[in-house]
């Protein structure tokens, strides 16, 4: 009697994980791999070269994660990933630690302080999470060496080329030793993706499971047209009617700034998440959105690469951005996980080539939604100087306002002496007489 057939393997029991990674995915609740991770986790496991094209929020930190901690623990060995922003490598970190609670890692990231890198490097790093520009620096001062890497992490590599770190990552693989795996994730593939990977891998595996410009499924869009002055009205009518947390996109960091006032005046709890803001400030904009202490998050585009927030319902482009693709990774801030979500563009009359382009790459049309009725504009009360005597302004040395060490005028006073102008003390000099015009000058 021939023994019943065997039930394929499901979830990530049968792509060769080791039994401490799958306790780990099973306490994080994560049951179900994506096709990004069902494809590239085998495959790199083996040790070969990855080239791995996914739309963002598939979990490509997890493809390329449990592989490279699981060769690093075989060959006692270091690894380095590097990312286009801080608030990646730093989201980065945080996950591969969930995964692996014993693990050493150092972040080395710009807008931190370098003595608290220097101490995590001295310690002894598993794995390296570095932005290109801050690790070019270390390894000019040489406080960290790269000969003993084993497997090197391009993550967001097409942002990278964007934002002109292809010089940094030049010198970063001149630094690397030549026998490595490199594992390459992008969410599209230009030219210049393309010829990263044939520079530094060695006849890398391609896994790609959705063409570029591929949208995420629960994600519904939807185009209003109207004239720039008209956007905060309609801003404060989609907030009510939206009322969770939201994600709003400016095109530029001072754009943002004034966003963020508008919004308070609003009365909804705001924070800016850009380049202008310090380290500190950007990760208390970005925790305090995550915990829900802020509703509304205003950003540039350091935010549509890899910021992973569950549970963001509206994703709004206030301004639509300069390139197409990044519409898709806007967007993509919302629906993750299979979840649902709603995407909102703002468009300008002469704004409709723009949103060409855009179909063209999602291989979609719009929806373009007819103006509701705006409310009235909110303005702020009129601003109201203070009150300055106009005899300081003209005479500002002659005794208006106390000076360090005594009364106006120069001359000592005793302790709790009324200080009146231009006489020595109110009960000595009489009734003060009407200003007829400037004192006398006084020597100094």
């Amino acid at each position: 009697m021939n023994p019943p057939a065997s039930t394929p393997p499901s979830g990530f029991s049968g792509l060769g994980i080791a039994p401490v990674y799958l306790e780990a995915l099973t306490r994080l609740r994560i049951t179900t791999p994506t096709p990004i991770q069902r494809q590239a986790i085998p495959v790199a496991l083996e040790g070969k070269d990855v080239a791995g094209i996914a739309q963002t929020g598939t979990g490509k930190t997890i493809a390329y994660g449990i592989p490279m901690m699981q060769r690093l623990a075989a060959s006692q060995g270091l690894g380095l990933v590097v990312l286009p922003t801080r608030e990646l490598a730093m989201q980065v970190d945080e996950a591969l630690r969930r995964m692996n609670s014993g693990l050493r890692t150092a972040v080395i990231i710009g807008g931190a302080g370098i003595g608290a890198q220097l101490d995590a490097i001295r310690r002894g790093p598993q794995i390296v999470v570095a932005t290109p520009g801050r690790l070019n620096d270390h390894l000019q001062q040489r406080t960290i060496r790269l000969d003993g890497v084993h497997v090197v992490v391009l993550d967001e590599a097409d942002r990278m080329l964007d934002m002109g770190f292809a010089p940094q990552i030049d010198r970063i693989f001149q630094n690397l030793p030549k026998d490595r795996q490199t594992l390459l994730f992008s969410a599209t593939i230009p030219d210049g993706i393309m010829r990263m990977a044939s520079k530094y891998m060695r006849a890398p595996i391609r896994v790609e499971v959705a063409p570029t410009g591929t949208t995420a499924a629960g994600v519904t869009q939807e185009l209003f047209v109207l004239r720039k002055e008209e956007r905060n009205r309609l801003l404060d009518k989609l907030l009510q009617q939206y009322p969770g947390t939201t994600l709003i996109f400016s095109r530029t960091k001072h754009g943002a700034k004034r966003l963020v006032q508008v919004i308070r005046n609003m009365g909804h709890t705001a924070a800016e998440l850009h380049a202008n803001r310090s380290m500190s400030q950007r990760r208390d904009a970005l925790e305090g959105f995550k915990a829900g202490k802020y509703r509304v998050l205003v950003a540039t585009d350091i935010a549509s690469r890899g910021i992973d927030v569950t549970g963001i319902g509206l994703v709004l482009n206030y301004d639509l951005p300069d390139n197409p693709e990044d519409y898709v990774h806007r967007i993509g801030r919302t629906a993750r996980a299979g979840a649902g979500g709603h995407a909102i563009s703002f468009v300008a009359p002469e704004q409709r080539g723009d949103v060409r382009h855009i179909e063209r790459l999602i291989r979609k049309s719009l929806l373009v939604s007819p103006l509701p009725e705006l409310p009235p504009e909110r303005r702020p009360p009129p601003y109201v100087a203070p009150y300055v005597d106009p005899r300081a302004r003209a005479f500002p040395r002659q005794g208006f306002g106390p000076r360090p060490g005594g009364r106006p005028g120069g001359r000592p006073s005793a302790p709790g002496a009324p200080r009146t102008f231009g006489a020595p003390n109110a009960s000595s000099a009489g009734p003060r007489r009407p200003f007829s015009g400037p004192p006398p000058r006084r020597r100094w």
